[in-house]
């Protein structure tokens, strides 16, 4: 297999674990304050991460410290930003609005990666990108034009659109992370981190705000999202950059939509629509164009 078929898969297995967590999360929208859903989520990928990486990370402290500035940049805007702004957005937006904003992850990499990289983009990409929005928006309007122009923004909306930006730069830094960090060390060192500089915030929403209640639910969703929605997902996510380019692994991330829908026909009982199954060819074709050497 080479490291473009790896790095691809790498990439759809990260996107499918990334889908699992949001049919999830409509599920248990209100159950786990936010900040406080965000700190668990780390810290259980940092326990089970640990016997596999502190001994590395150990060895490797010199080098860890020499790049501390970048690693707590990366840290804060892929672990502790990130996703705790996606979990306000949740309390104050609907799913209709997240999925429209999420499409600009991508096009955020593919800028970014123009401006630092100076990545070209070819016309044959222009088109498939613009295919991809196509199939994005008919499965979120169900192919309505007035489902589009009758959508109202809130404060959540704008939340979304600036975790998308984080996350689009996250994934920038992720390709500049230097060769003498392993990605066991990286990984280990960004997710504590990220999870340490969460620790104020998540004490002042469970003194002031809410309680996590660690009920089976609780400890259920915050098993799987630590391990394979922050810890399996991110370690493919940035060895798929490493293998892929940026660019091309962004671009997986539109899958998210299609692997969300599946997920929930098949465990939350929704019926998957004509127009569904239209945007998954048009995003899928759009895929394939983008692809095209």
């Amino acid at each position: 297999m080479n490291n473009t078929t790896k790095g691809i898969l790498f990439a759809l297995l990260a996107t499918f674990l990334w889908s699992v967590n949001m049919v999830i999360a409509s599920g248990i929208k209100g159950h786990i304050p936010p900040v406080g859903l965000a700190f668990w989520r780390w810290t259980v990928a940092c326990i089970v991460l640990a016997p596999f990486a502190i001994k590395n990370t150990y060895e490797s402290f010199k080098i860890v410290k020499k790049h501390i500035r970048y690693l707590t940049l990366t840290a804060v805007l892929g672990i502790t930003i990130f996703n705790t702004l996606i979990y306000f957005a949740g309390k104050t937006t609907s799913a209709v609005n997240l999925s429209l904003i999420a499409i600009s992850i991508p096009l955020f990499i593919v800028v970014l990666s123009r401006i630092i990289f100076k990545e070209k983009v070819s016309n044959v990409k222009i088109v498939g990108i613009a295919t991809i929005i196509t199939g994005v928006l008919v499965l979120i309007s169900k192919g309505s034009l007035q489902a589009l122009l009758h959508i109202n923004f809130t404060i959540g909306d704008v939340l979304m659109l600036v975790a998308c930006f984080f996350f689009a730069y996250y994934t920038i830094l992720v390709r500049q992370k230097p060769d003498e960090l392993s990605p066991k060390v990286f990984l280990f060192s960004v997710f504590v981190i990220g999870t340490i500089l969460l620790f104020p915030f998540y004490l002042y929403e469970h003194i002031y705000y809410k309680k996590v209640i660690f009920d089976t639910k609780t400890v259920l969703v915050t098993t799987y999202v630590g391990v394979c929605a922050s810890l399996i997902s991110f370690y493919l996510w940035n060895e798929a950059i490493r293998l892929i380019g940026t660019s091309k692994t962004a671009l997986i991330y539109y899958l998210i939509p299609v692997f969300s829908g599946i997920l929930a026909y098949f465990f939350l009982n929704q019926a998957i629509l004509i127009t569904q199954i239209i945007s998954m060819g048009i995003i899928i074709s759009g895929l394939l164009i983008t692809n095209k050497k």
